[in-house]
């Protein structure tokens, strides 16, 4: 890289550029659960620094890999070389119209900023479900919240985005502006350019019931099959979650229900949530009517040397078999911690094709993390291949923003042959260099 280019463009930029040496340069290196050493970091102010950077970029002919909150699983917020392009500092919530929802947010932005700012007007929306995940992955990819069932998938309140492009152009993308790509952006990632905003339609209605249900360990295949049971039919305001955390080596940890029932309505969140009371013999339950923000986690910090393995797939129709091969899987591993979320509800009422977001006749996405070291996880993938080959009979599809590795197979499974077909013709026309490929990528046409 031309230090003296880096240079000029530190100059012309409102915001900042931090390159290796830099006394910046080692809070911004690293993300989560991943560590970089990229050649220089771009922290962008606006949507003309953007687009100075992936000129730059493109000119000296560095990689670019976007960051916002700085969660990818797979570590695509930084990189060994290359340039990172940081959107952190865009992380403005302005709501535009608090009687119909309408509020625009910065890529920067993180939930639960995005959160509080709504709840000031009593609005909500289903978003990512940790405190410090970025806005810009999350919806992209498509953003499987707290209210899922009732409010969609969070890629399915976008209105509109504005996107600077590989050829530096800002467009604006929205079912009248540039529809493809308004198509493509939802579900499709960052594979088309860097949205520098996003308009998202918000909901009245600020406060969840929000809590967990304990069950012993011994009861997890009873428990899990009637959960499954009983979502299918469940109201679209109950959203819930089963979480099977590892034993390190230990007696086996009690299954943990997690219910957010999307309204403020008592009565009906106890009827909603009454038969997740009767799988088995509670050990615990603690739910409450809270604030919509107080349902987003804090991640915390893993382990210095932590690198999770992160891997999931949708089933499209849970049975008996299934459940019984996930525990017995499962129950191999010390550190292996299971999640199943239920799907259904507003996600299947979207039709197929409105977005590039597929698999929305699921019922549930299973998801697992395989902590540890990158050493222990690696020395544990052949048994972790074995775990999903035995889900594979039930399983299909996966999710983009929940993978670690992004393998052929992991990227097979994100998009079905239609939408991927769909969706290289649009990055035939807005990335034909695939200028942004750090991502669950789409190959232009004439490099597939």
């Amino acid at each position: 890289m031309n230090s003296a280019a880096a240079s000029a463009l530190a100059q012309s930029l409102t915001g900042t550029v931090v390159l290796p040496g830099d006394a910046a340069y080692e809070d911004v290196r690293n993300v989560f659960s991943h560590q970089g050493s990229p050649d220089v970091v771009v922290r962008c102010a606006d949507a003309e620094d953007v687009r100075k950077a992936i000129a730059f970029a493109r000119e000296q002919n560095l990689r670019i890999s976007v960051r916002s909150g700085g969660h990818s699983n797979a570590g695509l917020s930084t990189d060994e070389g290359g340039i990172v392009i940081d959107l952190s500092a865009l992380n403005t919530v302005e709501v535009l119209d608090a009687e119909t929802g309408l509020v625009r947010v910065g890529p920067g932005a993180t939930w639960i900023a995005v959160a509080h700012r709504l709840q000031e007007h009593d609005l909500a929306f289903s978003s990512g479900d940790t405190t410090t995940v970025g806005v810009a992955g999350n919806v992209l990819g498509g953003g499987i919240g707290w209210m899922v069932r009732s409010h969609g998938l969070a890629l399915d309140n976008l209105v509109a985005a504005e996107v600077v492009t590989a050829d530096g152009q800002l467009l604006r993308a929205s079912a009248d502006d540039n529809p493809e790509l308004f198509w493509a952006l939802r579900g499709g990632g960052g594979n088309f350019g860097i949205v520098t905003s996003f308009e998202i339609s918000a909901r009245k209605g600020g406060q969840v019931h929000f809590g967990s249900i304990t069950y012993p360990a011994a009861e997890a295949a009873q428990v899990i099959k009637g959960w499954a049971r009983y979502l299918r039919t469940a109201p679209d305001e109950l959203t819930s979650h089963i979480a099977l955390f590892p034993s390190f080596g230990g007696d086996p940890a009690p299954v943990t229900v997690l219910v957010c029932f999307a309204d403020d309505d008592t009565a009906a969140a106890e009827q909603a949530i009454a038969p997740l009371l009767e799988l088995g013999t509670v050990e615990s339950k603690n739910i409450d009517l809270v604030a919509y923000p107080a349902v987003l986690e804090d991640p915390g910090e893993l382990p210095g040397d932590w690198q999770p393995t992160v891997r999931n797939r949708f089933v499209h129709g849970i049975d008996d078999a299934f459940v019984d091969t996930l525990l017995e899987g499962a129950r191999s591993f010390d550190t292996l911690f299971v999640e199943l979320r239920s799907l259904g509800g507003a996600v299947g009422r979207v039709p197929s094709d409105a977005t590039a977001f597929g698999n929305r006749d699921a019922e549930l996405m299973v998801n697992t993390a395989k902590l540890g070291t990158r050493a222990e996880n690696l020395e544990a993938a052949p048994a972790l291949a074995r775990f999903w080959e035995s889900l594979a009979p039930y399983s299909c599809g996966a999710y983009s923003n929940f993978l670690s590795e992004l393998d052929a197979d992991d990227l097979a499974a994100v998009y079905p042959p239609e939408t991927l077909a769909r969706l290289r013709a649009a990055k035939d026309v807005y990335d034909p260099d695939n200028v942004f490929s750090r991502n669950a990528n789409v190959t232009p046409s004439a490099r597939h």
